[in-house]
Parts: structure tokens; C-alpha cells; sequence
């Protein structure tokens, strides 16, 4: 099968592997559908700790081929998407649903092999048929729908709240849309530039601000004169989560879904102090997919408009180039396997 293949940090080629067989309790999936994650160039770059040689792709969808255990055929010919956890489900964390602090988690397209490919495997717990009314490439991106819906639970919002999102990455605007859905108010959307903000307004921001071009304290406080309620940065970047804290109103709540790459960052903790501000961790997605999923089913949340660009397995450096550079109206490159 074809694949593309992190040999190890910047070193990137299309090889042909051998189809994997999957072990009892996992599923083969024939690859339909595999989004390019920021965090893949992570990955690429080094970044991130991961497992070389390696097969990249934690965003996808297909069709089951075949399974490693007789009680689980039922699910051969399924199309599906799923979670990308690898994990024991035997441990208090596992039986909680708390799957990511498993201590023998792993994750595909990190330590596991993943998507950028024509085949792959997954655990079969964590399977959830996609209903035909969702295309492959949407039901890729139920994914980074999941991260929203995790940030947003885990950031306890509520309808009513104001809401300001930082980053207008797939991330930032998976949560605008998720937010809508739960009735949050006044959801603003800023980034550097206009390009992500295009979408978010078509999306249904009430506002937008681009931080090159103008002051991104002096706009929100025109816009929650009372202060913000939820401030959900996906950006990772030290600069706006310094600023998160200053905007939030008294007892508000940051909550952190962007990868900050290892950095230290200088914080005032008297920002969070006297005002009693609540600071969350919020990453990865905890088992959404299913919920993700019935979102797009019935209507409510619709992320076609991200899939910016289709490419094949072997035009995987347009996509990563994509990704990186990030030109204006570009969300998403989504391989496409026939």
C-alpha cells in the first residue's frame, strides 16, 4: 500500500508498506478520507514526541476491510470513522472514559501508525458508523469537532455566556460552531488576519477582529464592555493568553486548547488571582467523535467549508506546504484515497 512516511524529523517520503493485519480487537480500515492536522507538522518538524519511522494522520474516516477478532465482523463494510486512542480499558482512568490518562495510552499518527495512507488500523472499541448523508472528507473532521466539543465541556460553558475565541484555525472555528449550537452570545473570533475571520463570519461570529490592524483589547472591550465570560485561546501563542487574562471579566474562565510547543511563558498571576479567574487545560477531544458525528447528521453543524483543498497520497508536500503557510481562505487539505 501506499503511504506517506516520516522517516524521521524533516525527512518525509511516499513508500510502499505491506498492509497491515490487524490484531484481535482491531479493525483494518480501508483510508477514504485523512485531514491534515496543525499538529501533524509538529510531528514532521520534531516537535512533538513521537514514534520514527511513522505514518502521520489522526483525522480521517473509511470503510472497515477487515478485523482481528471473529466477534467483531459485524463491523466489515462499515464505513466509520473513529478515536484515535490506544489504550487498555481495563484501568480506573479507562473505565471513567478518561482514556487519555490511561498509562498505556498511545495515540495513531504519533506512536502509532496512522492515515496518510491507503490502509490502517484502529481499535474497535472506539468505532462509530458514519451515516451515508456525511461525506468521507466531513467525517474526517469530526476530529478536530471533537476537540471543540472537549474544550467546551471541559470549560464548563453554558448558554448565555459571552464567548471570545482566539485562532480561526480549524480548532478555533470548530468551536465557534460548536458554541452556536449550545446558545453561547456575542462570539467573537480574532486572528492575526483576515483569512480564517472570512469564514468565521460566514460561520455566524458576531464579530471579528484582525490583530494586525487593530487593537485587540480596545475592540473586545467595545463588544463585552462588561468583560468576556470564556476566553478559549487556540492559539498557544504567549502574547493572546497574556491578554485572555486581562479581558476576562471577574470569576470568567481561560481555557487552553493551543499547543504552546514547549515553551515557558512569562504569566501574572495576579491576573488570575485578585480577579478569580479559572485557567483550564483543554487537549484533545475525550471521546466526541459520536457526538461530532450526530452534529453533522442532523444538520447542525456543517464544516464543509473548510475542506479547502483535495489532494492524493502523493501530493502530500502541497498539503503540508498548505498547512504551514496557511494562504487566505485555507482551512483544510483532506486526502482523498479512492
Amino acid at each position: 500500500m501506499k503511504a506517506v512516511v516520516i522517516k524521521k524529523p524533516h525527512e518525509l517520503c511516499i513508500e510502499n508498506l505491506e498492509i497491515p493485519n490487524p490484531p484481535p480487537g482491531f479493525a483494518r480500515i480501508k483510508v477514504k478520507a485523512a485531514a491534515i492536522c496543525a499538529t501533524d507538522l509538529e510531528v514532521v518538524e520534531g516537535n512533538i514526541a513521537a514514534k520514527y519511522p511513522l505514518v502521520p494522520g489522526h483525522e480521517w474516516s473509511g470503510i472497515v476491510d477487515t478485523v482481528g477478532s471473529e466477534e467483531d465482523s459485524h463491523w466489515v463494510g462499515k464505513s466509520v470513522i473513529g478515536s484515535s486512542d490506544v489504550v487498555c480499558l481495563k484501568c480506573d482512568a479507562c473505565r471513567s472514559g478518561n482514556w487519555r490518562y490511561c498509562d498505556s495510552f498511545e495515540e495513531i499518527g504519533f506512536k502509532r501508525n496512522g492515515a496518510y495512507a491507503e490502509y490502517m488500523l484502529a481499535p474497535v472499541y472506539g468505532l462509530c458508523e458514519k451515516p451515508d448523508c456525511i461525506p468521507f472528507e466531513n467525517a474526517a473532521l469530526c476530529e478536530p469537532l471533537g476537540v471543540a466539543l472537549g474544550t467546551l465541556e471541559k470549560a464548563r460553558a453554558k448558554a448565555g455566556q459571552t464567548l471570545l475565541i482566539i485562532g480561526a484555525g480549524s480548532i478555533g472555528l470548530c468551536i465557534l460552531a460548536t458554541a452556536k449550537v449550545m446558545g453561547l452570545k456575542k462570539i467573537v473570533v480574532c486572528a492575526r488576519s483576515n483569512g480564517g475571520l472570512e469564514i468565521a463570519k460566514k460561520m455566524g461570529a458576531y464579530a471579528t477582529i484582525a490583530t494586525k490592524e487593530r487593537d485587540f483589547e480596545a475592540e473586545i472591550s467595545k463588544l463585552h464592555p462588561e468583560g468576556t465570560d470564556l476566553v478559549i485561546d487556540a492559539t498557544g501563542a504567549e502574547e493572546c493568553i497574556q491578554k485572555s487574562l486581562r479581558i476576562l471579566k471577574k470569576g470568567g474562565t481561560l481555557a487552553l486548547a493551543g499547543y504552546g510547543k514547549g515553551k515557558i511563558m512569562n504569566i501574572r498571576i495576579d491576573d488570575i488571582h485578585i480577579k478569580n479567574l479559572k485557567v483550564i487545560g483543554a487537549g484533545n477531544n475525550w471521546n466526541m467523535h459520536k457526538k461530532a458525528l450526530s452534529l453533522m447528521e442532523d444538520g447542525s453543524v456543517d464544516l464543509s467549508c473548510f475542506i479547502t483543498e483535495k489532494i492524493k497520497l502523493e501530493d502530500f508536500e502541497l498539503g503540508l506546504e498548505l498547512a504551514r503557510k496557511r494562504p487566505e481562505g485555507f482551512v483544510k487539505a483532506v486526502f482523498v484515497n479512492e
